[in-house]
């Protein structure tokens, strides 16, 4: 297959889509576009652009999901992205640590910043996509991909504008799949200063493609990880009472531990504390001496994710004491909860109105998950939205994060309107 780009170089700027088996190619164009659902809103500019080149953002997103990158080493990712804001004149620059991208478009006091996470997953893809994953144990399986084209697509059309009423700031940030999230280094470097409000989109494979999903407040919660090694002299089974029975201590915590923290905060702060793995011993008839529990600990309270660590440490405390247990507790705080305001989530959904009209516009539920745009959200009014990309039914809903996860591409352009839109409407 042969798509996309055709536009010549920047002199002296490498290509980077002219690797071997790339999907993007200086031959031009030879793919069918996608339908347009907001085709004829506006603004006049934007329309011109999308006709142009809306077959250039679904090339971006199917080149970027067949070459994916795993966290903090997103290194052609971000090379593909400065050459192409380039190629329109802009001045990107990349993070100190080589990955992850800041450029402003236009002029003026007032700016407000669009972001896009672009690193994939450990995952191997199983789709059956004719631009499937080409590197091993790596797949866009998140979205990343499309949020990478959307954003891009997004800036190059601002770039074309005939006039911005203030600047929009891209992020394209790297690292959001591991924990604390590429979002710290992001505002480590700068990113967020003079900027007034943050926006983004992440897919939702069980909304339709052509709407996206608005919430004030919580929308995502903070998730924190936990690791429990516990310590025992070991010992015969047929003698507990001679040892300190790891097996026994580790069955307390993974038991106890959920239900004293669902009787020490607040119900209607959607704390859950879920255990993943644990790992202890070899014979049916050992007291091992060590053994290990990891688990994440999720809440959409602000005020409960900062005190959930210290209430978590006390407790393991008193739950270990009577069994004569040693332990080292290692408490990794993670991502903040992603809380969008009332003001900023307007000026989004006047932005999802303009783009793709009132039937566009739809509710979204709190999830337990994590996002690390909530980093941003510390520092920065703003918010976060969820873009459908199913294709309805009799399509499957394929959930994100399953190597079967797929996307309707009509969403791609749905989310560049709504990008650009909601800018629009935030500096107004």
């Amino acid at each position: 297959m042969t798509v996309l780009d055709s536009r010549p170089d920047v002199p002296g700027d490498h290509n980077p889509i002219a690797a071997p088996g790339a999907l993007l190619t200086e031959a031009g164009v030879s793919m069918a576009p996608v339908e347009d659902l907001g085709a004829g809103r506006g603004p006049f500019w934007l329309d011109d652009w999308l006709r142009a080149n809306a077959t250039d953002v679904l090339a971006w997103r199917r080149h970027i999901h067949a070459h994916p990158e795993l966290s903090r080493n997103e290194y052609a990712t971000t090379e593909l992205i400065v050459s192409l804001l380039r190629r329109v004149g802009l001045k990107p620059w990349v993070l100190p640590g080589g990955t992850g991208v800041v450029c402003d478009i236009g002029k003026g006091e007032r700016c407000v910043a669009l972001r896009a996470d672009i690193d994939a997953l450990p995952l191997t893809e199983d789709t059956g996509l004719p631009y499937s994953s080409t590197t091993e144990g790596a797949a866009h399986m998140c979205g990343h991909d499309a949020h990478t084209a959307i954003l891009l697509g997004a800036g190059r059309a601002l770039a074309g504008a005939p006039e911005l009423p203030g600047r929009v700031r891209l992020i394209f940030q790297p690292a959001e799949e591991v924990m604390p999230g590429g979002a710290l280094d992001m505002i480590a470097a700068g990113a967020l200063e003079g900027v007034e409000r943050i926006y983004g989109l992440h897919c939702d494979p069980r909304l339709e493609a052509g709407k996206v999903g608005t919430r004030v407040g919580a929308l995502t919660s903070a998730a924190d990880l936990i690791e429990l090694r516990l310590t025992s002299p070991g010992g015969h089974t047929s003698r507990p009472h001679l040892t300190a029975d790891l097996v026994y201590a580790l069955g307390t915590v993974i038991t106890s531990l959920p239900s004293v923290l669902s009787r020490r905060v607040d119900p209607r702060s959607g704390t859950v504390l879920v255990w993943g793995a644990v790992h202890a011993g070899q014979a049916a008839n050992a007291v091992p001496q060590d053994g290990v529990l990891r688990g994440t600990l999720r809440t959409a309270d602000h005020e409960v994710w900062k005190a959930l660590e210290p209430l978590v440490a006390s407790s393991v405390e008193s739950l270990l004491a009577p069994t004569g247990v040693g332990f080292s507790l290692d408490y990794r705080r993670g991502v903040p909860p992603v809380v969008s305001d009332a003001e900023s989530t307007a000026l989004m959904r006047a932005g999802v109105e303009a783009a793709v009209g009132e039937a566009g516009l739809a509710g979204t539920e709190q999830s337990s998950g994590g996002e690390d745009f909530g980093w941003y959200l510390e520092h920065v009014g703003g918010a976060f939205a969820r873009l459908g990309v199913w294709s309805g039914p009799p399509a499957p809903q394929a959930d994100i994060h399953r190597p079967t996860f797929v996307l309707d591409e009509r969403a791609l352009l749905v989310g560049v309107r709504t990008l650009v839109h909601t800018a629009l409407a935030s500096l107004a």
